[in-house]
C-alpha cells in the first residue's frame, strides 16, 4: 500500500509539471517572493495579488487558491472571503494556512468564519495554529510553534483528525513528523531537516506546494497535500545534506535546487511516508 502511494504521489508530481496549473495566491509580504518561486520551482504557475476588485477574475482563471494570514489586515480579509466565494461556486480548491492564528482575535475571527461558512479544501499548519483552530490551549510565538506545542505523534494524529472531521477538510500538521489526514486516511512524513525552521517562509512555501498540487489534481486533494508536504520536508532534508557546513545562505539556495529537481527517482527513492 506504501508504494501504491507513493507512485501516486509520483505521478501527481510529473502531472503538475505538465499541466503548469495556475496558482492564485493571496499570500504575506514577508514571504509572498519564495512562495512564487517555489510554485514555479515545482512546475506550476503564481499569481499574487490582493486587490478587492480583481480577485474574481484571476479565480475564474485559476487551479487553486492559496490564502496566507500572516500580515491580514482588513482590506486583504474582504478580498480573501470574495475569492473564496468565487473558488466555491467554481468548485476550485481553497489552500488555508492559518499563519499566527493565536496571536490575535482578528485572526481567529478570520478563520473561524472561512471554515464555518465555506469549503477550505486543506488547513495546513504547526501543531500550534491546529491547536488554535480547535481552542485547545497552546503557547505559541506568532507564527512559530511553541517547545511545549511539539507533543507526542499521536496527539498530533488525534488532532489532525478531529479538525479534518468538523469541517470535511484534508489537515496537514508540519514538524519533525509531519501528518496528514482526512479524517478517514492518515500519512505521516518522516524526512525532516532542523535547517527548514531557520529560514523564513518555509511553511508558506509548503502551503505554496500544496496548492499548486491540489490545483493539478483537485480529485486527489489528500494524495496532493502529502504530496506538497513531503515536497517541502525530503528536499528540505536533502538541501541540508547538500550545504552540510555552509550556513543557511547556502541552504536557501540549496532548498530551491532541490525542488526544482524534484523527480519521480528521487521520491520513491527517498520518500519516508507512512500510513497508519
Amino acid at each position: 500500500m506504501q508504494k501504491d502511494l507513493k507512485d501516486k504521489l509520483a505521478d501527481i508530481l510529473e502531472f503538475t509539471r505538465e499541466k503548469n496549473p495556475l496558482c492564485f495566491q493571496i499570500t504575506n509580504y514577508v514571504t509572498v517572493n519564495d512562495c512564487a518561486n517555489v510554485t514555479l520551482a515545482i512546475g506550476a504557475s503564481p499569481a499574487m495579488a490582493d486587490e478587492k476588485k480583481e480577485v474574481e477574475s484571476l479565480v475564474n482563471i485559476a487551479s487553486s487558491l492559496y490564502l496566507n494570514i500572516g500580515t491580514i489586515n482588513k482590506r486583504v480579509k474582504k478580498s480573501m472571503l470574495k475569492a473564496t466565494k468565487k473558488a466555491n461556486k467554481l468548485d476550485i480548491p481553497v489552500v488555508l494556512d492559518p499563519v499566527g492564528i493565536g496571536v490575535s482575535k482578528f485572526r481567529k475571527d478570520l478563520v473561524d468564519d472561512l471554515l464555518k461558512n465555506y469549503k477550505i479544501a486543506v488547513v495546513r499548519g504547526n501543531i500550534s495554529e491546529i491547536k488554535a483552530i480547535l481552542n485547545v490551549s497552546s503557547k505559541s510565538k506568532g507564527a512559530d510553534a511553541s517547545f511545549e506545542d511539539l507533543e507526542n505523534i499521536e496527539n498530533s494524529i488525534k488532532l489532525a483528525n478531529k479538525l479534518a472531521k468538523k469541517y470535511k477538510t484534508v489537515v496537514a500538521i508540519t514538524g519533525k513528523v509531519d501528518v496528514i489526514s482526512n479524517g478517514k486516511e492518515v500519512a505521516t512524513i518522516e524526512n525532516e531537516s532542523d535547517d527548514l525552521p531557520k529560514i523564513t517562509g518555509t511553511g508558506c512555501m509548503c502551503t505554496s506546494l500544496v496548492a499548486s498540487f491540489c490545483g493539478a489534481k483537485k480529485d486527489m486533494i489528500f494524495e496532493a497535500t502529502v504530496l506538497g508536504v513531503l515536497t517541502m520536508a525530503l528536499n528540505g532534508e536533502l538541501a541540508t545534506i547538500s550545504s552540510k557546513s555552509s550556513g543557511l545562505g547556502t541552504f536557501y539556495k540549496e532548498l530551491f535546487n532541490k525542488i526544482s529537481k524534484f523527480d519521480r527517482a528521487i521520491l520513491l527513492s527517498k520518500a519516508k511516508i507512512n500510513l497508519v
